[in-house]
């Protein structure tokens, strides 16, 4: 007989869904995932482009980015998957003194939560990424330890992995309810049936807030589009993720790198944001990022790009994720709004998702939950977002 009662829900098999249903499954948890597209990693994780960090300004993210990076920097050896791991490390450059005061403000807060990260000015930063233009550069920061992995490759073994701990996936199968008696969560509904549980999880990415009305909550996360895109592969010239803050018109900063396998993968944030659904490539974008990226870099002017796509950032209102039990539905955990980031902070996250259901929440897991609570005041902008 098929199984309908389980310890977990999760709803939304990416990249908070997939590690966090893992890391259950490995302490023993029976857990289903209930996904309304076609295969893990099809809303948002899919238009990734493989950046992990703990470069953050926020200290619970950089937290969970300094757990995340260790998973996948060990990957290889312990599971022996080849994600195409790369210790690269960020830069992020400064043109003027604006950017200067930020970066070097943020190191502060960066080095008290243990990240490995200097400030170099103009010529000692021109040796970490020669090809950057020397006109006008004042430095910046470098950070070794942060990376960057295939997406596409990183996601299939960690959804393989937590198939073989014996996590239940439905793909194609929406949840249309949660049923809750008396404050407290008792199953989820879908098109095919209903599913007995205790605890649900609510990982959706960009369509979290239609989640949380299931349970009759609002969640302040709506998504914003990005748009990205790749090259052809050329020989590697430069090792770092390249990150400029500096705002222009139509983006507030972009970045990008060179992939192991020779293509350069970049990305811009645009502003004003782009809110809603619509993913469809922009005849926008590529004029903007190339022009930003070439007078950066002037080496970049001799590639040709091969394709652009676009993904959705499901953004709150502070830039930082809401992670946390809800106080009004007994059994509905949160773990939304990880702002384009859940790539790199859905290992690191997962894992304190598991201990969270079972009790067993750290006192570093404890300052995380409290910096990201669903009930904080939100205000400001989290710095590196």
């Amino acid at each position: 007989m098929p199984r309908s009662t389980y310890d977990v829900i999760v709803l939304g098999a990416g990249s908070v869904g997939v590690p966090a249903a893992w890391a259950m499954a490995e302490n023993g948890l029976s857990v289903l995932v209930l996904e309304p597209f076609a295969s893990a990693g099809q809303g948002s994780n899919k238009a990734a482009i493989g950046g992990i960090r703990a470069t953050h300004s926020d200290p619970a993210k950089i937290r969970l980015g300094l757990r995340s990076l260790e998973i996948a920097r060990t990957w290889k050896d312990t599971y022996g998957d080849d994600i195409e791991w790369t210790t690269g490390g960020y830069s992020f450059v400064a043109y003027s003194p604006r950017e200067e005061k930020t970066l070097k403000d943020l190191l502060v807060i960066q080095k008290r939560y243990g990240l490995d990260i200097e400030w170099y000015d103009r010529d000692a930063f021109l040796k970490i990424v020669p090809p950057l233009r020397p006109d006008g550069l004042i430095g910046g920061t470098f950070s070794p330890g942060d990376g960057h992995c295939s997406p596409l490759l990183f996601g299939h073994a960690l959804y393989e992995r937590a198939k073989g701990a014996g996590v239940e996936f439905h793909f194609g199968e929406a949840a249309t309810g949660v049923e809750v008696r008396d404050g407290r969560v008792q199953g989820v509904t879908t098109s095919k049936g209903r599913y007995e549980t205790r605890v649900v999880i609510n990982a959706a990415g960009a369509w979290a807030a239609d989640v949380g009305r299931l349970v009759g909550l609002e969640h302040p996360v709506r998504p914003d589009s990005h748009e990205g895109g790749i090259t052809e592969p050329v020989a590697p010239f430069f090792v770092p993720m390249v990150v400029d803050i500096a705002p222009a018109p139509g983006s507030a900063n972009y970045y990008f790198y060179q992939l192991a396998t020779g293509q350069v993968v970049f990305c811009i944030t645009p502003s004003p944001n782009l809110w809603g659904f619509d993913r469809r490539e922009t005849s926008a974008f590529l004029p903007m990022v190339a022009g930003r990226m070439v007078r950066l870099m002037p080496t970049l002017a001799n590639l040709r790009v091969r394709r652009t796509w676009r993904g959705l950032y499901p953004m709150t209102p502070d830039g930082s994720p809401i992670v946390g039990w809800a106080r009004e539905v007994d059994g509905y955990l949160m773990a939304i709004g990880l702002c384009g980031q859940g790539f790199m902070l859905g290992p690191g996250l997962g894992e304190l998702l598991a201990r969270a259901v079972q009790g067993e929440t750290t006192p570093e897991d404890d300052e995380i939950l409290e910096l990201l609570s669903p009930y904080r005041v939100f205000k400001g902008q989290e710095a590196l977002k």
